[in-house]
């Protein structure tokens, strides 16, 4: 097993630096830096890869998926948590679990749906040892999200479809915010969205590279 407290290139001191270098990229929410000073990033990934755990960017978990950029992750996570801090959020693509370990340590509840088999089953492996015992998992389908769930205060997409899906958005509250890059490949904006009862509001936070959202499950 993969230590927690990590030691070497995933130790304390390390993610301390990884956090003074996010703070300097202008992290400013407090709660968050301290959320991923205290995550162990490197149990979120193979142990081959764990020594570049607390590397500012994105590493490969398998079935050609990543693990997210530390900066990325924490720039979503403060920007769901304004104005208001969200009590229920969905979260589309498990992943690693990396990011769902962080907003789990923010909100009360949180929602996650993974596509991929293998990744969902060791993504709730991983949030069991670390005892975040506030996150509900299911297999399946994004872009369906979670109907029966819904509403949710906040959604955060972790990879990018080429077009906001509207279904999502019906699954938000009123007044709800939805982080989401949207776009082609290399080439997507990171969007803020709100859903007002006369529309949507819509707000660009910066460029982003993910990889793109994939429709079904497997």
């Amino acid at each position: 097993m993969i230590s927690t407290q990590g030691i070497g290139m995933t130790s304390q001191r390390t993610r301390d630096r990884l956090v003074e270098r996010l703070s300097k990229e202008g992290i400013s929410d407090q709660g968050v830096l301290d959320v991923i000073r205290k995550t162990p990033r490197h149990l979120f990934m193979d142990e081959a890869m764990s020594s570049r755990a607390y590397e500012d960017t994105a590493l490969p978990i398998g079935h050609g998926q990543t693990i997210s950029q530390p900066y990325i992750v924490a720039r979503m996570t403060e920007a769901i948590l304004q104005p208001v801090v969200p009590s229920k959020i969905l979260e589309i693509g498990t992943g690693s679990g990396y990011q769902t370990a962080v907003l789990a340590q923010l909100i009360d509840q949180v929602y996650s749906i993974e596509r991929i088999d293998a990744l969902h089953s060791l993504a709730r492996q991983r949030l069991q040892q670390l005892k975040l015992h506030n996150v509900h998992l299911r297999l399946g389908d994004g872009y369906a999200g979670w109907r029966n769930k819904a509403p949710f205060d906040a959604i955060i997409v972790t990879a990018a479809p080429e077009t906001i899906p509207r279904e999502l958005i019906q699954q938000l509250s009123f007044g709800g915010r939805m982080i989401i890059p949207v776009g082609e490949q290399l080439q997507q904006r990171l969007l803020v969205i709100t859903r007002e009862e006369e529309g949507v509001i819509e707000e660009e936070l910066e460029w982003v590279s993910f990889v793109p959202m994939l429709k079904g499950q497997n």
